[in-house]
């Protein structure tokens, strides 16, 4: 087997789930974490930082490329730590300005096509989770398993709002509601790579589940799949 072919790909809308379960994926199997939407996120960080609006895709993306983008998962249930140029950016990449901004860079073919070797270069011996949007459909297309995770509008925005309030920022429920009702819209029927469910991916409604019981379903899933090509020590 090729050692790169050891991917797992989760995508799905905001809200779903996919950080957080990818995360305890990456920490259980002692695989690499990439959180693509943190680097989208830290492209429109460093579009604001320099003045820079979304015509002015060659410029972010050096930005971004010589900054040494890198996430890492977490253990305790917080969103993955995400530094560039060995500097936290964590919080400053999880405002909702900025979530807006990357929503709209995430428009823009360019800057689409130009992460693209940033997120190639997350492959690992040892294998890799890749949560995000267009994971499974665009940059893994041959990931060994695709994930899809999803889960009713209103979970999702109760989510947002939740993990929003314990950082301490003000939102309105009904609007994060809308926002997140419209991030969906654009993500579905943008041109360049839409969020659409992969091929053969294990689909699992994450509405009414706890995380832990995600990450089980996929491991079993996982098991299985690769049962006849590596061996993978069972954690459930």
């Amino acid at each position: 087997m090729n050692s790169y072919s050891k991917v797992v790909t989760i995508d799905g809308p905001v809200g779903s789930g996919k950080g957080t379960v990818g995360q305890k994926l990456a920490l259980k199997l002692g695989w690499g974490f990439l959180d693509s939407g943190a680097l989208y996120r830290a492209c429109a960080l460093v579009a604001t930082e320099n003045s820079l609006d979304s015509s002015r895709s060659s410029a972010i993306l050096k930005i971004v490329g010589d900054s040494d983008f890198r996430s890492e998962p977490r253990a305790d249930g917080e969103e993955a730590l995400v530094f560039l140029k060995g500097a936290n950016v964590s919080e400053q990449i999880r405002t909702p300005d900025i979530a807006r901004f990357a929503s709209e860079l995430a428009t823009n073919e360019s800057i689409r096509t130009g992460l693209m070797s940033i997120q190639n270069s997350y492959l690992r011996e040892s294998g890799l989770i890749a949560d995000g949007r267009d994971m499974g459909t665009v940059v893994f297309p041959n990931a060994l398993l695709k994930v899809y995770l999803d889960a009713n509008l209103h979970a999702r925005a109760e989510r947002k709002y939740i993990q929003l309030k314990n950082k301490g920022i003000c939102v309105n429920f009904d609007a994060l509601y809308k926002e997140i009702e419209q991030r969906d819209a654009r993500d579905s029927t943008r041109i360049h790579a839409p969020l659409t469910k992969p091929e053969g991916a294990l689909v699992i409604d994450t509405s009414n589940l706890p995380p832990d019981e995600v990450v089980i379903r996929i491991l079993n899933e996982l098991d299985a799949v690769c049962k006849m090509e590596f061996e993978i020590e069972k954690y459930c």
